[in-house]
């Protein structure tokens, strides 16, 4: 499922940057969220792990296909259904995380995405055991019909961010 498609935005790997959201790229709209699920090491892992195989996204009633579920690497494809949305929603990894306290990834968008941009899903342990769930995001619409419908467009973004972080709270450890 690789694809020569080009990302559908220049900034990529901005969701790393400290000052994304003071300083966003020109013409985005940036998010970061950030919500405990939970204590301990085995929590941060069991939630690190369901995140790398696109845990999230799933536990959140999105579809996705990718190549090497077991294998999140960057440069993969993947595709996903949202919702009623009758199309399918193409994305390709940016980066992947796994360090000693964070885990994660980021997915940029590709040609036929609603939007354009880049999300970063990440689950941190923090040096008192809590376990934390962060959103870090840039987007803009991606055509003119998305800019028409940018307020329906804004509201399932901030309710599929607010699933995104409730999604492992159910996740045993």
């Amino acid at each position: 499922m690789r694809s020569g498609s080009a990302f559908t935005y220049s900034d990529v790997g901005g969701t790393r940057r400290d000052d994304l959201v003071a300083r966003p790229p020109r013409g985005y709209r940036p998010i970061e969220r950030r919500e405990r699920i939970g204590d301990g090491e085995a929590l941060w892992r069991a939630a690190g792990d369901a995140t790398l195989h696109w845990g999230i996204q799933r536990r959140s009633g999105i579809r996705v296909t990718a190549p090497h579920d077991d294998e999140l690497a960057p440069d993969a494809v993947a595709i996903m259904r949202i919702g009623l949305w009758p199309r399918d929603v193409p994305c390709r990894v940016v980066y992947v995380v796994d360090e000693p306290r964070v885990r994660g990834f980021a997915y940029g968008t590709l040609r036929g995405h609603p939007e354009r941009g880049e999300e970063a899903f990440l689950v941190e342990l923090d040096a008192d055991g809590s376990v934390w769930v962060r959103i870090r995001a840039f987007s803009r619409p991606a055509g003119w019909l998305f800019w028409v419908g940018y307020p329906a467009v804004m509201l399932m973004q901030r309710i599929y961010t607010d699933r995104y972080l409730r999604a492992l709270k159910g996740v045993v450890a």
